[in-house]
């Protein structure tokens, strides 16, 4: 029992340069080596998963990246998540974005997807790019979207791209889905778009808002609800391509377990202490 304790306040006053450093070990090596960790999906996951398999086949579908670098790893691999889903249904893909980041997320998103696509612009999908004016710019869209775009985002006139030939608002899509970490996001999109047109709404965010969108999601404003880096990975397993989500899972899950495991070594090497400096 003294060996035992001996050993419990040794690694409970360990150099913090040690511990630092299992904590990357246990971050990195997910990342490098990925591991299979089981993952149970979540219903307001599925609820949108199979709000997007209800889509008929052949649709228009918006997609807003309202999002920027600083939340890309949780809502990024949600996007491709969508997009990789809509292509293989042979869906088109319009997209939109409330945030001046969005577009270069939507940049970096097409290009990883092309990947495994090889996506003909103005065939496969359409990037109309950023506007600024937030919600705004969704009311612009629900009435008349080419008053919102003349252009898309190369400067290529609306009227000459095939693509856009019967797309007026927001009524002419058969889905609607937006990568949103804030303000403008899920809650403009509801309330100036989906609600006013009827057109089905779903959303991934970060897991922060998760609470705040919820409401919209039991009332069924909100199809479903990718919530954080945990819905994405949910996402990924039900389309069956794992990809960086579930990855940062493993790499969390690891990083947590180091954490816990200190913090646990730590108060019994506090409580064996103050025993035995009462027993002196």
């Amino acid at each position: 029992m003294r060996y035992l304790e001996d050993m419990i306040l040794k690694l409970g006053s360990v150099d913090r340069r040690y511990i630092f450093l299992l904590i990357g070990l246990a971050v990195l090596i997910p990342l490098l080596r990925p591991i299979d960790l089981p993952i149970r999906t979540t219903p307001t996951t599925e609820k949108v998963y199979k709000a997007i398999q209800e889509i008929p086949a052949n649709s228009k579908v918006l997609m807003s990246f309202d999002y920027g670098p600083s939340t890309k790893p949780e809502i990024h691999p949600m996007t491709l998540g969508v997009m990789r889903q809509l292509l293989r249904e042979d869906h088109q893909i319009y997209i939109t974005c409330l945030w001046p980041d969005g577009l270069y997320m939507a940049l970096d998103a097409l290009e990883e997807i092309n990947q495994e696509f090889e996506l003909v612009e103005y065939e496969d999908y359409v990037l109309l790019g950023f506007r600024p004016g937030n919600e705004a710019i969704v009311k612009g869209l629900a009435s008349d979207l080419r008053k919102v775009y003349t252009v898309d985002y190369k400067q290529t006139m609306l009227a000459d791209i095939p693509m856009m030939d019967g797309v007026n608002n927001l009524k002419d899509f058969q889905f609607i889905f937006t990568g949103s970490a804030g303000y403008p996001g899920t809650f403009e999109w509801v309330q100036y778009g989906g609600d006013p047109t009827g057109v089905p709404l779903s959303s991934g965010t970060t897991s922060i808002q998760v609470n705040e969108v919820m409401p919209y999601v039991q009332s069924g404003q909100v199809r479903g609800i990718l919530a954080g880096m945990p819905g994405a990975a949910e996402y990924e397993k039900l389309i069956g391509t794992p990809g960086i989500a579930i990855q940062g899972m493993a790499a969390q899950s690891f990083a947590h377990l180091v954490i816990v495991l200190f913090i646990v070594l730590g108060n019994l090497a506090y409580f064996i202490t103050e025993k035995r400096e009462r027993k002196y």
